[in-house]
């Protein structure tokens, strides 16, 4: 049977069989943005795929953008001598990162999502 082992041991003369169980590590659980960034690929070309290495560059390229937005976010509450972040700061930092056009677009898609969110 797999993941068992038997052992002898001796003592006081007589040998013994002690039956070890080995546990199976339970492996951890890496978070990325390769689900979502998968719909939406199929919501825009539905038949279109992506590569590993191309998700990964995706993955890093969202988590690179996410963590510039947290981290101008929280510049901005420092500022406004607040505690709360809310999607005031969030809008800001992102018309801040992004450039024209496409800040435009992320604040009213992000409106949108949280308006259909909240409903």
């Amino acid at each position: 049977m797999a993941g068992r082992k038997s052992a002898e041991k001796k003592s006081t003369g007589k040998i013994q069989k002690a039956v070890i169980v080995e546990k199976k590590k339970a492996k951890k659980r890496v978070e990325t943005f390769s689900l979502y960034i998968y719909r939406v690929l199929k919501q825009v070309h539905p038949d279109t795929g992506i590569s590993n290495r191309s998700m990964s560059v995706m993955n890093s390229f969202i988590n690179d953008i996410f963590e510039k937005i947290s981290l101008e976010s929280t510049k901005l509450l420092k500022y406004s001598k607040k505690h709360t972040l809310t999607s005031k700061e969030v809008q800001t930092a992102v018309k801040l990162i992004l450039p024209g056009e496409l800040s435009k677009h992320a604040v009213s898609e992000g409106t949108k999502a949280v308006t259909k969110f909240t409903s």
